[in-house]
């Protein structure tokens, strides 16, 4: 049972986007569920709110009822912007930039899941932060506001802002602000309740390991392929690489022969072409852009490449997946 000196309930708002992530707003708030439960009393209160007092409806089609974040924002200890979906759905959220930063500089605590980062980021309120966005995400934020650069991490916990990548990763964080108000053992048990034994650090990666994606273990091989996904801007030559994995120009091109089903120049141009479709899906930047984004020297090459890989030009790839760029 939980102390009878916590009194107070906090109040938790989540600020949701349209098509947000169900998983991520069920993963963050059940845990404080949970924790009311366990204690018999209640510590928690969760306030589903929205730029206009209307409901929204998750990527699943399922509608949550909200308050309006106007109205009821101020009442909450912290406030979350719950996102998912794509740019569109982020611009809609534009309404809600002036009320967010009224209520931070009100004091209440501002955070983000999955995407909801790249809202906090238009609203500028992030500047000079240390955070994090669910991985899919984070490209297209570098390139929005390049004067930010997200975490890699599972959440960030940075005083008065508080993010998190979004799927099941705010149990985890959710575990660690219990832990702070509640102490360690109390959130062991709501951890428990949903049998997450495995707790995981902030820092923890979002994705699977490098040879989990690529399907070697090859360290030289790794080094080059991990390079090669920071590099998409500017490619480096076969080379520099062979240099950075301290091999020679031969035994790289063996390596790539015996252990991938492409060539390195091949194997770079899908790595390249893979981060310009995700930067077509989510980011208003145009054909052009992108292609300088991605290393290519036109955008005519680009559109080429792109056509061969994807058996659609880059404007096709948008037209069917109804993504407005300023093309």
């Amino acid at each position: 049972m939980a102390s009878t000196q916590i009194k107070n309930v906090q109040k938790i708002g989540f600020l949701l986007a349209p098509n947000f992530a169900l998983m991520s707003y069920a993963a963050a708030t059940e845990p404080l569920r949970a924790a009311n439960l366990i204690a018999g009393i209640d510590l928690y209160e969760v306030v589903p709110l929205s730029v206009d007092g209307g409901a929204v409806c998750a990527s699943s089609g399922m509608s949550i009822a909200c308050a309006d974040l106007a109205v009821a924002g101020s009442a909450c200890h912290t406030v979350f912007v719950c996102a998912g979906g794509g740019p569109r759905d982020w611009v809609a959220m534009a309404a809600a930039y002036g009320p967010l930063r009224r209520l931070a500089r009100q004091g209440v605590r501002i955070g983000g899941i999955s995407s909801g980062a790249y809202i906090l980021a238009a609203a500028g309120l992030l500047d000079n932060r240390d955070f994090t966005i669910h991985w899919e995400h984070a490209d297209v934020l570098k390139e929005a506001f390049a004067h930010l650069t997200p975490r890699q991490a599972r959440y960030v916990l940075d005083g008065d802002r508080v993010t998190c990548a979004g799927g099941v990763a705010p149990l985890d964080m959710m575990h660690a602000m219990i832990a702070g108000r509640m102490g360690s053992h109390f959130a062991r048990r709501v951890s428990d309740w949903y049998l997450h034994t495995g707790v995981a650090e902030p820092g923890a990666p979002q994705r699977g390991s490098a040879p989990e994606r690529h399907g070697t273990h090859h360290p030289a091989l790794l080094t080059i392929l991990e390079k090669m996904e920071a590099t998409v801007e500017q490619p480096l030559d076969r080379r520099a690489m062979a240099r950075l994995a301290g091999i020679s120009i031969r035994h790289l091109d063996r390596l790539f022969a015996e252990h991938l089903p492409t060539g390195f120049l091949e194997t770079y141009r899908n790595i390249r072409l893979d981060h310009a479709k995700k930067l077509l899906e989510q980011s208003p930047l145009t054909t052009a852009e992108i292609a300088f984004a991605t290393g290519f020297s036109s955008a005519g090459h680009f559109s080429r490449a792109f056509k061969t890989r994807f058996a659609l030009t880059p404007s096709g790839f948008r037209m069917r997946g109804f993504i407005v760029g300023k093309d």
